[in-house]
């Protein structure tokens, strides 16, 4: 090999490192993009199942609880503004985090209704869809903290140097986590 095309192939040995290096770490923060993307599609499909058992649960109670009508059509307006609530932008979850609230806000006055009525909680029915609401309860907390999870490696990622570079030609920005509503902090009271 001749000794002048050395320093050219060492030069372009590096170019060619450096250009493998941003392809890699560009598909990388793609990669993460879409956890996050399907992360929050998670989440979304976890409160549409609450939203699916809600009016099962309002079915059982009214039955019991014909003069608490103005509780059950809080739950039932809170439903239906979930629904219309879509997230396109980082913006747009505060909305729906808002939305969510309101709708807990309404199935905790809901089962506070449904502590007053004793035939109602003795119903195998009412009591099997009370836990599996629980249960849906439970699986938006767990979706809530995956997205987050999800959110925090790519928003880590996209801060660092060199990927910052990266992702700024692609145009990757940071997420938003999904937070709690203020006073949440602070225990609720429940009273019989």
């Amino acid at each position: 090999m001749n000794k002048a095309l050395i320093p050219f192939a060492a030069i372009g040995g590096i170019l060619l490192l450096c250009v493998l290096y941003f392809v890699s770490a560009g598909n990388s923060l793609v990669a993460l993009d879409e956890s996050v993307t399907t992360a929050w599609a998670q989440v979304e499909n976890t409160y549409q199942r609450r939203a699916d058992l809600i009016p099962n649960f309002v079915s059982a109670v009214k039955g019991y609880a014909k003069h608490e009508a103005s509780v059950l059509q809080a739950v039932t307006e809170a439903r239906s503004q979930v629904g219309q609530i879509k997230v396109n932008n980082p913006g747009d979850i505060r909305n729906f985090e808002k939305a969510q609230d309101q709708l807990s806000s309404s199935l905790s006055r809901l089962l506070v209704v449904a502590e007053k009525y004793p035939d109602l909680k003795a119903s195998e029915s009412f009591v099997n869809l009370q836990n599996t609401l629980e249960g849906t309860e439970n699986r938006i907390s767990v979706e809530r903290m995956r997205f987050n999870e999800a959110a925090q490696k790519l928003n880590t990622q996209i801060r660092q140097f060199p990927t910052s570079f990266i992702a700024g030609m692609k145009g990757l920005k940071t997420r938003e986590y999904f937070q709690s509503a203020p006073g949440t902090e602070t225990a609720p009271k429940v009273e019989f």
